[in-house]
């Protein structure tokens, strides 16, 4: 029994929840995956795991040594990537999650750059609104717009950014431009599934935040679709600051109630804290950061 592979394997069933999907992130056959459990419970003398037919539930034994496995592995990990030169010359794959919008129009530019710099370094770039879990998904730096929950990240601040009501000027000259919140009622809105509400956005007056009214005509799942489709003269919708001047030659965008915008946010660099920072990783953060505090900070 090669111990490491089976201990990876157990790890894989426990973050999966079943020793089928466990099979399936592997790429092992599922009686390949039960076998190597079954070698290491009889290796250990103890039982991992209590099995019915809904579940696999983690017995006492099972758990203590979960905590064991995930600090070995994470050790063979580091030992392998000193051993390859990971911490000493910027050379290996780097993940980086960033939000949809900011990842194509901000961070894509600069990650070119960075390639053309450091030709031995590959990226993995993964644009997505959600916030993934760094750890558990193996990523190194991720671009976070928001607040940001207390956790074992470090941050970076590279600057704020704040949502701003816009349109296109052709849609303002057909239909006039709001002066006050209470005009988006009769309006055509645009809505961004997961930021606003469909028949209500935020705004700010006299320092306090409330919702106003609004007539939505689409609810889109992208800060993308929202922008092309105000950009095609469909009405207004929210935005980001700096997605209303980063890409000028796809058509300019016209802020509308600045002076009811909802507070700006912070923009950070985040990764995970450990007792190595790989090379690769500092080399990204100390190329990236200055750019994007250059973005954020206007």
């Amino acid at each position: 029994m090669d111990r490491l592979e089976a201990m990876s394997t157990f790890l894989a069933v426990v973050e999966d929840g079943s020793l089928s999907a466990a099979a399936r992130r592997l790429k092992t056959p599922l009686p390949t995956v039960s076998r190597r459990i079954s070698e290491l419970e009889s290796y250990l003398r103890a039982k991992l795991f209590n099995r019915s037919s809904h579940k696999l539930a983690l017995t006492d034994a099972g758990t203590s040594y979960l905590a064991a496995c995930k600090r070995i592995l994470a050790d063979v990990t580091e030992a392998e990537r000193v051993a390859t030169g990971e911490y000493t010359a910027p050379t290996g794959e780097l993940a980086v999650t960033t939000p949809l919008g900011l990842g194509r129009v901000i961070l894509m530019p600069i990650i070119v750059d960075f390639l053309h710099t450091y030709p031995d370094i590959k990226i993995r770039l993964i644009p997505t609104n959600q916030r993934l879990d760094l750890a558990q998904e193996h990523i190194d730096v991720a671009v976070r717009i928001g607040e940001l929950p207390d956790s074992s990240l470090v941050a970076l601040r590279l600057g704020m950014t704040r949502r701003v009501f816009c349109a296109s000027p052709a849609y303002l000259a057909a239909r006039g431009t709001p002066r006050t919140p209470d005009d988006l009622a009769g309006h055509d809105c645009i809505g961004l599934a997961g930021f606003s509400l469909p028949d209500a956005w935020t705004v700010v007056r006299d320092k306090t935040t409330i919702a106003v009214p609004v007539n939505t005509r689409l609810v889109v799942g992208s800060s993308e679709a929202a922008y092309a489709a105000a950009r095609a003269g469909l009405g207004i919708t929210i935005a980001f600051a700096y997605q209303i001047t980063a890409v000028p030659e796809e058509g300019v965008l016209t802020t509308v109630l600045d002076e009811f915008q909802p507070p700006a946010v912070p923009v950070n660099l985040v990764y995970v804290a450990d007792r190595f920072l790989p090379i690769k990783t500092r080399a990204f953060l100390d190329f990236a950061a200055p750019r994007l505090k250059r973005v954020f900070s206007q």
